[in-house]
C-alpha cells in the first residue's frame, strides 16, 4: 500500500492512525479491511501494543476492539484536569449490574432481583448513556422487552467482552483486597460501602 506520493505505508502506522482517529474501539475485522491483504492483523496489533507499552497512552482491547487509553498508573493524576463522567445514581448502578450479569433480562426480572420497582427515569438514564439497549422481546404474555448491555458499556468499564466481568465470588468483601474499577462499579452498593468503610 502506498500514499499519494508513492511512498510505502507501514501497516502499523496505518493501524495506529485508524485507532487514534476512531471514537469507538476498532475491531480486528475493520483493520483487516483497511490493511494490505498480506498484513497479519494480530502481528500489527502486537507491534503497536509493544510500541506504546509504558507510554502515557497505551493500546487496550476493549468492547471487542482496540482503543488508545490513558496508562492506568497515570489516571489518578489526570483526575485533577480531566472531567470525569458523572456517577450514576445507586438505583441505576444496581440496575446496570443486574442487566450485565443476567442479560437478556426483562424489567420485571430486574425488579424481582433488586427487590424494588424500577423507575422509567432510571431506565431512561441508562438508555441515554448508551449502556443498555433492547435485545428483543420475551415470548410470554405481553411480550416484555429484554434488556442487555451495549459495546459502550464494555468500553466505559474497560472490558473486552462480558466474560471479563468479575465472577461473583470475586465480588465478596475482603478488606485486604483492592477492588478493580469494574468490581467497584458492579459491586452491590451495600457491599461497596462496607468495603470503603463508609456508614
Amino acid at each position: 500500500m502506498t500514499d499519494s506520493d508513492g511512498a510505502v505505508i507501514s501497516p502499523v502506522r496505518l493501524a495506529e492512525a485508524v485507532i487514534f482517529a476512531s471514537r469507538e474501539p476498532v475491531s480486528a475485522r475493520t483493520l483487516a479491511n483497511l490493511l494490505p491483504e498480506s498484513a497479519d492483523v494480530d502481528a500489527v496489533l502486537a507491534e503497536l501494543a509493544a510500541l506504546y507499552a509504558g507510554r502515557g497512552v497505551e493500546i487496550f482491547a476493549v468492547a471487542g476492539g482496540w482503543q488508545f487509553r490513558t496508562a492506568p498508573d497515570l489516571a489518578p493524576m489526570l483526575r485533577k484536569v480531566v472531567e470525569l463522567p458523572r456517577k450514576l445514581p445507586r438505583a441505576a448502578m444496581e440496575t446496570l449490574a443486574i442487566v450485565a450479569y443476567h442479560q437478556p433480562v426483562t424489567r420485571t426480572e430486574i425488579e424481582e432481583i433488586r427487590g424494588a420497582a424500577l423507575s422509567q427515569t432510571t431506565l431512561d438514564l441508562l438508555l441515554e448513556n448508551g449502556l443498555i439497549t433492547a435485545k428483543g422481546r420475551r415470548e410470554t404474555p405481553g411480550r416484555p422487552t429484554l434488556w442487555g448491555t451495549t459495546p459502550a458499556f464494555l468500553a466505559q468499564f474497560g472490558l473486552n467482552d462480558l466474560r471479563d466481568l468479575p465472577r461473583r465470588d470475586e465480588l465478596l468483601i475482603d478488606p485486604e483486597v483492592k477492588l478493580t474499577p469494574a468490581q467497584e462499579i458492579l459491586l452491590p452498593a451495600e457491599a461497596a460501602e462496607q468495603n470503603h468503610g463508609e456508614p
